[in-house]
């Protein structure tokens, strides 16, 4: 760790070192000397590391984090670090997004400035979204994005975008850990602050469940695991009630619940379940999806007895089993009005 504190570095003030990264940022696209380039980003990364987070010894003095931080906003450093980051090496990757999800976490009594300045930024939030499709770099604006969007005004500005829809795609891409990173960024989103994603859901109620019908398709077994299970938790919110309905209304929804019960995964046929049970509990059920269960209900009086049996000792689900069972049983047509 010597090179950190060489005689040329140890006298920088942290802007001298804010204004020394962004500038060596910038001369990554027309560099002539790489290796010279990149030791001084790493030198220099470090030591804005060590201000922000301490070295092991001593701790952070408070004043020159204030220091830094500012002239990073002034600069707008934070953007140049996510748009250069797929030009960074490994450990200086790794390093910039502790750099900057330490800002992110940087307080001043209830105020939090780098949330308060990405705010005013969108197009950073933006970079991160996109940070999917770039393998190199997806994992760390993945785990940059996750921590904004812990902030209930930063989730606003990404669920308002049309980059949202993205989520869809990113979460099929061939690359597992980059799909399984996409899905958990898509899940906080959905369930972390909750009155925004019915915002969202209201507003979008037929786009959102077309594209996650999408998921509950895929043929990659995780997508759709995690999928059905996320579904269950969207529709057992009591603050989506709205969408549940709306949701349980299809019978063309209802059909494909009611295929995914047959998959040949145990744990897709049980998530799905949490779900099918939605549809046969609503009292007030659509015509269309009231006479596919009646359609089906000699097949389903037949196939639920036997539906994981196995789980024995499950007394919750086996007392939500018998429940579905006696509706289904209980189902008789609606009675058309004499004329």
């Amino acid at each position: 760790m010597a090179f950190l504190f060489s005689r040329s570095n140890r006298q920088k003030s942290p802007q001298d070192l804010v204004r020394s990264l962004k500038e060596l940022l910038q001369r990554l696209e027309h560099v002539h000397d790489a290796k010279k380039v990149s030791e001084d980003l790493t030198r220099t990364i470090g030591q804005i590391k060590i201000i922000l987070i301490g070295d092991g010894i001593v701790d952070p003095s408070q004043d020159s984090v204030a220091l830094l931080a500012q002239e990073a906003y002034t600069a707008d450093l934070l953007y140049f670090v996510i748009y250069n980051l797929a030009k960074l090496d490994f450990e200086q990757q790794k390093d910039c997004t502790t750099i900057f999800t330490t800002l992110l976490q940087r307080k001043i009594g209830q105020r939090s400035p780098t949330v308060e300045y990405l705010s005013t930024r969108d197009r950073i939030l933006m970079l991160l979204i996109k940070g999917y499709e770039h393998p190199d770099v997806a994992l760390n604006c993945g785990q940059i994005l996750r921590e904004c969007v812990k902030h209930e005004q930063l989730a606003k500005i990404v669920l308002s975008s049309p980059l949202f829809w993205n989520f869809f795609d990113y979460i099929q891409l061939p690359a597992f850990e980059t799909a399984s990173d996409a899905f958990s960024t898509f899940r906080d989103l959905l369930t972390r602050h909750k009155t925004l994603a019915l915002e969202l859901l209201v507003s979008n109620t037929d786009k959102f469940f077309l594209k996650f019908s999408g998921l509950l398709l895929s043929s990659n077994y995780v997508t759709k695991r995690q999928s059905v299970k996320l579904l269950g938790e969207i529709l057992l919110n009591r603050t989506n009630y709205v969408i549940m309905t709306a949701y349980i209304d299809s019978p063309e929804y209802l059909k494909l619940i009611m295929n995914l019960l047959r998959d040949k995964s145990k744990n897709i046929q049980f998530e799905s379940f949490h779900v099918f049970k939605v549809f046969v509990a609503n009292p007030n059920k659509s015509q269309p999806v009231l006479d596919i269960l009646l359609k089906n209900q000699d097949k389903l009086l037949l196939f639920l007895p036997e539906f994981h049996s196995d789980r024995k000792n499950d007394e919750q689900f086996n007392d939500e089993k018998q429940f579905l069972i006696r509706q289904i049983a209980d189902l008789k047509p609606i009675e058309q009005p004499r004329t």
